[in-house]
């Protein structure tokens, strides 16, 4: 007699930003969508107990009390680079691998940093506004604002997305300095501390890993060393910032400018940012291109087929 085709493996889509992807992965797995199931006892008495593995943005938080009632799950892969809503540790030590999307998107999150960091700088994004509400004058062009050349651009966090940062920086004449907790083999100059290096800038570039232990690195301190002439531009993680500190210090003109990609909250309400000076705000979508969403579902989607077939991961994370 004939057998009967093997079930197929069961997989766990986790937001609904993600999709998309579900047409790519129903030929190999039995795809289950976490958001169908509002009653989450529910799905964990029945698919729950079945699904092997997660494809999860890995800035969204995953409750460990939902995975620890998956009996059989063995990995989460993370389309994204960042997996800070996944407790890493916790997952090795209950047998759970975690891969991610890592250094794919770097090159497009640094041109989005330097657009934001240019449309801030020479106030782009305003000028466009006055034109389109009819407040062009003669004036205008007797309001200059500073060039960027000879300017001091510091990066926090040297990464791959923190070089590609600092490999544009350069280009445009910028002296550029680094910070991270963790010492790094370059020939860039590092500060002392965080607190210097703000002190020490025009621009800040925030581009570090989001930890639980840098959660706010960017407070109040730092922002009012950056001062009434800086610049902060953050393409990393809102949680990196304290943004009740830096909407007070710009509203009072303690800093300079803002040019944000990334907020504590996602998506961040809109009336929060109505009245907040010399913004720029963009909705998450550094990373996100043409060029680098399919490189980052293929990555994933070989993870996953090396997963079910015993094999090593292609990106895993470490630590």
């Amino acid at each position: 007699m004939p057998q009967a085709p093997a079930e197929k493996p069961h997989v766990l889509i986790s937001h609904e930003m993600l999709m998309p992807l579900q047409p790519l992965l129903e030929d190999a797995y039995q795809v289950h969508r976490l958001w169908d199931y509002p009653d989450r006892l529910a799905f964990l008495d029945g698919p729950g107990r079945q699904v092997r593995a997660i494809v999860h943005a890995g800035e969204m938080t995953l409750p460990k009390d939902l995975l620890s009632e998956m009996p059989r799950l063995g990995l989460i892969a993370c389309v994204s680079v960042g997996y800070d809503g996944i407790d890493v540790p916790w997952c090795k030590a209950h047998g759970i691998a975690v891969s991610h999307s890592t250094g794919l998107n770097a090159g497009d999150v640094a041109d989005h940093a330097v657009g934001l960091m240019l449309a801030a700088w020479r106030a782009i994004v305003e000028g466009d506004r006055k034109l389109r509400t009819g407040h062009w004058t003669s004036m205008e062009r007797m309001s200059p604002r500073h060039g960027l050349r000879g300017r001091r651009a510091g990066v926090v966090g040297l990464g791959h997305i923190g070089e590609a940062v600092v490999r544009r920086l350069e280009a445009f004449d910028l002296k550029v300095s680094w910070w991270g907790p963790h010492p790094k083999e370059t020939d860039l100059p590092r500060a002392r501390s965080l607190l210097d290096l703000a002190r020490d800038s025009d621009i800040l570039v925030v581009c570090a890993r989001s930890e639980p232990a840098n959660r706010h690195m960017i407070n109040q301190a730092v922002i009012e060393a950056l001062g009434p002439q800086g610049l902060l531009v953050n393409v990393a993680r809102g949680s990196l910032v304290d943004e009740d500190a830096l909407i007070a210090a710009l509203k009072d003109g303690r800093l300079g400018m803002a040019a944000l990609d990334v907020f504590e909250q996602e998506p961040t309400p809109a009336l929060r940012w109505t009245d907040v000076p010399h913004t720029v705000l963009t909705p998450h979508t550094a990373g996100a291109t043409l060029d680098s969403i399919p490189a980052m579902v293929s990555l994933t989607v070989e993870n996953l087929r090396r997963f079910f077939r015993g094999e090593m991961l292609a990106s895993p994370v470490d630590g």
